[in-house]
């Protein structure tokens, strides 16, 4: 059974003659007394894949509520490393000397849960006493244990209550069906919180069995707040021009005829993490068709559809049996990374489809 620890244990041990007692514990999780928790050990020679990664730490919950067609959560856990990309270059963000907590903000549509990449920002608004502690944006992220979520990590003024704003700048990506003319206007979520250390220090550690294996850690289900699972491909609509993987990530590819998305076969890709089958947002995506008069090159816009969830997807003339569908990605998924995440879904090679008989 995987080793459990909470910082609060460490804490209360750390310089007294009990850490003896559970220095074997500590060991087992990879920390050091100079390091506590600020740098928890990282999986060596990490495959270029999703793998299990070698400490996991737990999350509580401030509070949900619905802000105009919005869900909303508010969690947390302790501040921690995470990895942003740009284009395809990582830049690493360590914990702070003053980082206090790690907020995260999980956002869906209130009336199909269906989790929502925002990509004209989040911002998260921090105050205490009427007074500005923190405004900034919070990044989209990965995480195996919170899926597709926003957060950053924040410095506090010491403990007592806060008043956290979440604004949610809307969706600016195209929608269809149902979702056409929706999620466009900005709203706000305001949550009155406390920080308490020890209520943050009782957040569980553990270290999953083989770390660095290809894999990951299950999701954790929480108070119904969805975590960001791409569609089923059993239940999307359309022929199914089948399943392939690049950069660890899995592509199914569909040929659709559905008059709201104009004349023609829509051929649409759902691409989500393995494993946990997590949507893979913010691509930059282009289809080649070949065909017997040659081919046809067509970006893939990013589309958001009540029926197909978040995919991308283009209007072509026609896709006839023993077309191939070559689908290469200009632009790897530009959100933030956690642990078993940073390494994967970065160096990303075309896949092809050969459409069925």
């Amino acid at each position: 059974m995987a080793p459990k620890l909470t910082r609060r244990r460490l804490l209360g041990t750390l310089g007294t003659g009990a850490l003896a007692s559970t220095a074997g514990c500590m060991s087992a999780l990879g920390f050091e007394t100079q390091s506590a928790w600020r740098d928890p050990p990282l999986v060596e020679n990490r495959p270029d894949a999703v793998y299990v990664p070698a400490i996991t730490e737990g999350m509580k919950m401030y509070g949900k509520q619905t802000a105009g067609p919005y869900g909303v959560a508010l969690t947390y856990s302790y501040p921690h490393r995470f990895w942003t990309l740009t284009g395809t270059e990582f830049s690493k963000t360590v914990v702070e000397s003053d980082d206090s907590i790690h907020l995260m903000v999980s956002l869906w549509d209130a009336e199909t849960g269906m989790v929502l990449p925002v990509d004209s920002g989040l911002t998260i608004e921090i105050l205490r006493d009427g007074n500005l502690v923190s405004e900034e944006i919070a990044y989209p992220m990965l995480s195996q244990q919170m899926g597709l979520h926003y957060g950053s990590n924040y410095a506090l003024d010491g403990e007592g209550s806060y008043e956290v704003t979440v604004r949610v700048g809307g969706v600016s990506l195209r929608r269809t069906g149902a979702f056409e003319g929706r999620f466009g206007q900005a709203e706000t979520a305001t949550f009155d919180i406390e920080f308490d250390t020890d209520e943050l220090y009782d957040v569980p550690l553990t270290n999953p069995e083989n770390p660095g294996s290809r894999g990951a850690i299950s999701p954790m289900e929480m108070a119904n707040v969805p975590v960001g699972r791409a569609p089923d491909p059993e239940s999307l609509p359309g022929r199914h021009l089948g399943r392939a993987t690049s950069g660890d990530a899995v592509f199914h590819a569909f040929a659709l005829d559905a008059d709201r998305f104009g004349d023609g076969t829509y051929l649409y890709v759902s691409p989500r993490t393995p494993h946990n089958g997590i949507v893979l947002p913010m691509m930059g995506l282009t289809a080649t068709v070949s065909h017997d008069s040659g081919t046809t090159e067509t970006d893939l816009t990013r589309t958001l559809d009540p029926e197909l969830g978040y995919h991308y997807g283009t209007s072509v003339d026609s896709l006839d049996a023993g077309n191939e569908v070559r689908v290469a990605v200009a632009v790897p998924p530009q959100v933030a990374r956690h642990d078993g995440y940073e390494t994967a879904f970065v160096e990303m090679e075309p896949t092809t489809f050969t459409v069925p008989s």
